[in-house]
């Protein structure tokens, strides 16, 4: 699940996932489950509008490394 984000073209952030989300780019989402609801739920909530699947990761650090960040990301997107 989390290798896709490494060969793939994504985005990493609220903002960019959000930007992504409204663009029509985003193909599936991941929320990390240690974020703050407060910033993970609109997100969460914009993929359900879109029937965008959203797959959740334990750790926002698995996700940033995945991502090929050196710090924690609380979502990221795979694009089309």
């Amino acid at each position: 699940m989390l290798e896709e984000l490494k060969k793939q073209p994504k985005v990493v952030g609220v903002k960019q996932t959000k930007r992504a989300l409204g663009d029509g780019k985003a193909a599936r989402v991941f929320v990390a489950d240690d974020a703050d609801p407060r910033v993970v739920e609109p997100v969460a909530a914009m993929c359900a509008e879109r029937g965008v699947p959203v797959e959740r990761v334990e750790r926002m650090k698995d996700l940033g490394n995945a991502c090929g960040i050196a710090v924690g990301s609380a979502v990221a997107a795979l694009l089309r």
